[in-house]
């Protein structure tokens, strides 16, 4: 199993992660409403800013306060590690 650190000690599965979007847009702060009410938001901001949301295949929705772009790199380059 594949654990990517979403901050502060804190880390998601990459094989359940379905996405990882940016908070900005409406549609995703409605998802993250949506979430809070149902039960299925974990956040692991640490009372900082919601930099960045992750979509999991569980249906929950974990928010973030490191940004998107820094995931990227961190998968990337562990997969680099992996095949060296």
């Amino acid at each position: 199993m594949k654990l990517i650190n979403i901050g502060f000690g804190s880390m998601v599965s990459e094989e359940r992660l379905v996405a990882i979007v940016s908070p900005d847009s409406a549609p995703i702060k409605r998802m993250v409403q949506e979430s809070r009410e149902r039960g299925m938001l974990i956040d692991a901001t640490y009372g900082r800013k919601t930099a960045s949301i992750f979509i999991m295949d569980s249906d929950h929705v974990i928010l973030s306060a490191l940004p998107p772009e820094k995931f990227g790199v961190r998968t990337e380059h562990t997969e680099e590690r992996e095949q060296a």
